[in-house]
């Protein structure tokens, strides 16, 4: 007989994730946090600040460094926290905007970032901060719940939801009524990893149904002569490693259908068991991707779930908008006679305490006090009396939150990057900022939409996917150091032309990424033909002739970065 011991089988993360699920929903046990505060930042347990902590919207803080700093693919956590507040359709009062200003500025060091899902997200937070931050919060009806974690995440929608002439139907309170009915309930405290919904009645599809887990957009049938505004069902949309464009599914969702589709299709995503034993590969997508569902297996599935059988689409298409600007920058009439939105372009979606706090008043002062934040990273007041937009934008602007802004400006979005996140090689925020006023003074007058995203790492938090140019941050040696360096994808797009955006095999240590741009954008403008967009150009351009352009010279393609270990775990992007 041996007398050797049995070999020790290490848990895996997905295993570990799983079994700390089981043993605790985080909403319920809100008092061990405000124990944490009273103890100080050294008393925080390990499965709150690994896990727990992320289904109240709170992620523990990078030193800086990022992933490069850390084993793994994760950097160090620092004592600090980053919290993020979820605003259902984006939608926010001047009271509630006063609230998040008077907290980033005592607790958050004066600092905000609107990012990709209509959120507000403060860094620097101490553990003796959060109650008080939360405490703030619930008292202007507003919560982190649900903002991370494998949960349902922040609900999106249009913008400019019940003011736009234009929409089919003002899907804002359905919105809202999933995001209250399915966020922090605790039903669905235990999906497989994160669950991002859209929802939306207007024909710009500026919530990007196509990269949620489930999404609704605005479709019209006519029965007997009559008109009726129902939704078509999107599934499987992501984008993180490995993109994904949702799945249309073939069927007509009737106004009184909607909420119960949605329910359905996160319980069927709920008890996808095979979802759970990798959580790089827990998303709804993979469904699509790996075990083999199609969009008539999915119907089949949801009506087995609701109990009854859908409508057929009244089409075999939707009407698929252009991919023209979906930012609602600028002033736009709305339907209320008289009066106008005003959106203001926050480049990169870096905002201060003060600018919070300004915003408030200007919308007391010229619309109703309520603003909507936007899927770019940009805000907006709305319901101005006409006579008084001027006026308004004059405001915005002298706050350097502009209204009118090159195409670079407004194209610019960007993660949290190496400053705070632990899964980051390159920083962003910063680097965005210098990115923009290099290319605005190099090709001043550029009269093209450019959505110009960038993101830290492989994840994709910054959305390079569907860019136009998409860069996607990595280190390189340049003179004997290591720096930060992008990966160039280019020709993404939602919309008409939606589309993952290709790898062109070229990387650009940060300080010569302006050059490579520079040469490729003059590249199309001396090549395009009569009224070619810069989608159409990239699109008939070859990649070694597009890699060229970046390079200066023929160059052979280099492949991508493999995601690092710890990718896909809990990625503090959107």
């Amino acid at each position: 007989m041996s007398n050797s011991a049995s070999p020790v089988i290490k848990e895996t993360k997905a295993q570990k994730s799983e079994r700390l699920k089981l043993a605790k929903n985080p909403w319920e046990a809100w008092e061990e946090v405000r124990q944490f505060a009273k103890e100080g930042r050294e008393s925080v347990l390990p499965e709150w600040a690994g896990l727990y902590f992320k289904w109240w919207g709170i992620y523990t803080q990078g030193d800086g460094v990022g992933a490069t700093g850390g084993v793994g693919g994760e950097g160090k956590a620092t004592e600090y926290f980053m919290m993020r507040i979820g605003l259902p359709n984006g939608i926010l009062t001047s009271a509630q905007l006063r609230v998040i200003a008077d907290v980033t500025k005592k607790y958050a060091r004066d600092l905000a970032d609107i990012t990709t899902r209509q959120n507000i997200q403060l860094h620097w937070l101490t553990i003796e901060a959060l109650p008080e931050v939360v405490d703030a919060l619930t008292a202007v009806g507003l919560s982190p719940k649900g903002a991370c974690g494998d949960v349902v995440r922040n609900v999106t929608g249009c913008p400019l939801a019940g003011i736009d002439g234009h929409e089919l139907i003002d899907a804002s309170p359905l919105a809202v009524e999933i995001a209250h009915k399915l966020t922090a309930n605790p039903e669905f405290y235990n999906l497989p990893r994160k669950f991002k919904i859209s929802v939306t009645g207007c024909p710009l599809w500026c919530s990007y149904p196509e990269i949620n887990d489930v999404a609704l957009t605005a479709i019209k049938r006519t029965i007997d002569g009559k008109e009726e505004v129902g939704y078509t069902l999107r599934v499987g949309g992501g984008l993180s490693t490995e993109p994904h464009l949702a799945v249309r599914i073939p069927a007509f969702i009737r106004q009184d259908q909607a909420y119960a589709a949605v329910h359905a299709t996160a319980e069927i995503f709920r008890e996808q068991q095979e979802l759970r034993e990798n959580r790089t590969r827990a998303r709804i997508k993979y469904l699509f991707m790996r075990h083999g569902w199609t969009a008539e297996s999915f119907l089949e599935a949801l009506e087995g779930r609701l109990g009854y059988k859908l409508d057929p689409s009244p089409v075999t298409e939707d009407v698929i908008p252009d991919d023209v600007y979906r930012d609602h920058i600028g002033v736009a009439p709305q339907r209320q006679a008289g009066l106008s939105s005003v959106g203001a372009s926050v480049l990169r979606g870096r905002i201060s305490g003060e600018q919070l706090h300004q915003l408030a008043d200007l919308a007391e002062r010229y619309g109703s006090g309520e603003l909507r934040t936007t899927i770019m990273q940009n805000i907006l007041i709305v319901n101005v009396p006409n006579e008084k937009t001027a006026d308004l934008v004059l405001a915005l602007n002298g706050m350097e939150l502009h209204v009118d802004v090159s195409a670079f400006w407004r194209g610019a979005i960007a993660c949290t990057g190496t400053e705070f996140c632990k899964l980051a090689i390159a920083e962003t925020k910063g680097f965005s900022k210098w990115l923009v006023s290099e290319m605005e003074e190099r090709l001043p007058g550029f009269d093209q939409q450019i959505k110009l995203h960038v993101t830290g790492c492989t994840n994709s938090c910054g959305q390079h996917w569907i860019a136009d140019i998409g860069l996607e941050g990595k280190k390189i040696k340049k003179d004997g150091k290591s720096v930060d360096a992008f990966y160039f994808c280019v020709g993404g797009a939602v919309g008409k032309f939606a589309r993952t955006a290709r790898p062109l095999g070229y990387r650009a240590a940060a300080d010569d990424v302006p050059d490579a741009i520079e040469r490729l954008l003059r590249g199309y403008l001396d090549a395009r033909e009569p009224d070619e967009d810069l989608r159409a150009y990239f699109a008939r351009t070859d990649d070694d002739s597009l890699r060229a352009q970046l390079a200066g010279t023929v160059i052979d393609p280099v492949e991508r970065d493999a995601p690092p270990v710890g990718a896909g775990r809990y990625v503090p992007g959107e």
